[in-house]
């Protein structure tokens, strides 16, 4: 999409047009980073329709995926919802905007699930790669007749953002987009979307099962430092380092990822006792802080680990992640004062 084509959309006011050039400029910087794109599609959409919730959906087999998620509905990351009996699987089919103006008397719709989600009104634009509608960027709102003609227009743009960065980062191969979609560029780790997912399904899967997970959060100690003195390579340097240190120190059932710039995140499935992530949080930072080269440059590495234990602190994945966050902000307290 150029700047000519949006021009020509004179259905749009000026500032909206605005608003979807400036969303242009920053994709560009995002580069291939395909899942970053989608969050800031996602959040964007939802500020420019008013929207008290945005996701962007791909579909993977029998199921629609959260693989980005802003607002009201930002929790509900990785989730994965029925194809065959909601809106947006119904977009994927037949490849067409599709918009309900109330929850309550559309039978295209899943009526408990919009209940239980708080929202009466959805809008649904497909996102297409080759040819191919592959998933859909929703917007949604607590009200009846939600949205208007224009906000279908605008949506529609956005989610020509959204196609232009899939093609850009997956111009042969599906399957390749699912991984741009899903892992992150710069260390190849899954990203906090993928994470969610095996997080959400690795719960399930303990609470049935009567069994055990550890979820580990991490924070990089100094990078910061290590960007304004060395410059940001050897920053990028540093995060790459850790999540190949974390790689190396985990066992194959487990998942790390990188959630955020410094932020890191373990999955341990079948762990029940606290002393065996604790002990395991302690081996990591070990084989973590050791410090590594950067041309020449000797350069110090640290983390800060948060230890949460299903079902010890919490069956639900947000009461998890949230107690883990606590956790490794005590432990960065603690670090720093028995320096």
């Amino acid at each position: 999409m150029n700047h000519e084509a949006l021009s020509q959309n004179t259905q749009l006011n000026n500032a909206t047009l605005l608003e979807i050039i400036k969303a242009q400029s920053e994709i560009a910087k995002l580069g291939l980073d395909l899942g970053g794109v989608m969050a800031y599609v996602a959040e964007r959409a939802e500020q420019l329709t008013g929207a008290t919730g945005a996701v962007v959906e791909l579909a993977e087999g029998a199921d629609m995926v959260y693989r980005a998620a802003s607002g009201n509905v930002a929790s509900l990351l990785g989730l994965r919802l029925a194809r065959a009996t909601s809106l947006s699987g119904l977009c994927v089919n037949t490849g067409e905007i599709l918009r309900c103006d109330d929850s309550e008397m559309d039978p295209r719709v899943d009526r408990e699930a919009c209940r239980r989600a708080g929202l009466r009104s959805m809008l649904v634009t497909p996102l297409k790669h080759l040819e191919t509608t592959v998933g859909v960027l929703k917007v949604m709102k607590p009200d009846v007749n939600g949205f208007s003609d224009e906000d279908i227009r605008l949506l529609s743009l956005m989610s020509e953002l959204i196609a232009a960065a899939m093609f850009h980062a997956a111009q042969h191969e599906t399957s390749e987009l699912y991984l741009r979609a899903t892992h992150d560029a710069l260390t190849g780790l899954p990203n906090r979307a993928l994470f969610y997912d095996r997080l959400r399904q690795s719960v399930d899967l303990a609470v049935r099962s009567s069994g055990g997970l550890g979820v580990l959060n991490l924070d990089m100690d100094g990078l910061k430092p290590i960007n304004d003195r060395y410059g940001h390579r050897a920053g990028d340097a540093a995060i790459r380092e850790t999540a190949e240190r974390l790689l190396r120190n985990s066992r194959r059932v487990d998942t790390a990822a990188r959630v955020g710039g410094d932020e890191f995140a373990l999955l341990l499935p079948g762990v029940t006792r606290r002393a065996d992530a604790q002990a395991h949080s302690l081996r990591l930072m070990e084989k973590v802080g050791e410090p590594f080269e950067f041309e020449g440059q000797r350069i110090d590495l640290g983390v800060s680990i948060g230890v949460a234990v299903l079902p010890e602190d919490g069956t639900e994945m947000t009461s998890l992640i949230d107690y883990a966050d606590r956790s490794m902000y005590e432990t960065k307290r603690e670090r720093k004062h028995s320096r």
